[in-house]
């Protein structure tokens, strides 16, 4: 068998030019309109309700107003900048949410 050539791989032939991983979210494409991860926006919600609950009743609420994907996180963890639209961020200290954002 020949070695694989620059636009080939192990699975076959490679589509030259840019994939969809070259779009980060909320970024312009180079096809179109921003890459967009999630169809349903940011549930309206009241985030200032999930300080002080315990952390899984706090998930559990999350879920079922819409919130996708939900990270829970312990106070000084270190994470990416990234920002993910639906998505629903706690910092958890002691079982309970001491702060809650978006993306």
């Amino acid at each position: 068998m020949a070695p694989a050539s620059h636009s080939e791989d192990a699975h076959g032939p490679r589509p030259e030019g840019p994939g969809p991983e070259d779009s980060r979210p909320g970024e312009p494409s180079r096809d179109g309109p921003p890459a967009q991860p999630f169809p349903g926006g940011i549930p309206d919600d009241d985030l200032d309700a999930y300080v002080g609950l315990p952390q899984r009743e706090a998930e559990r609420r999350a879920y079922e107003r819409g919130w996708r994907p939900v990270r829970s996180l312990p106070r000084d963890a270190v994470v990416t900048m990234e920002y993910v639209v639906g998505r629903l961020n706690f910092t958890v200290d002691g079982g309970r949410v001491v702060r809650c954002w978006t993306g």
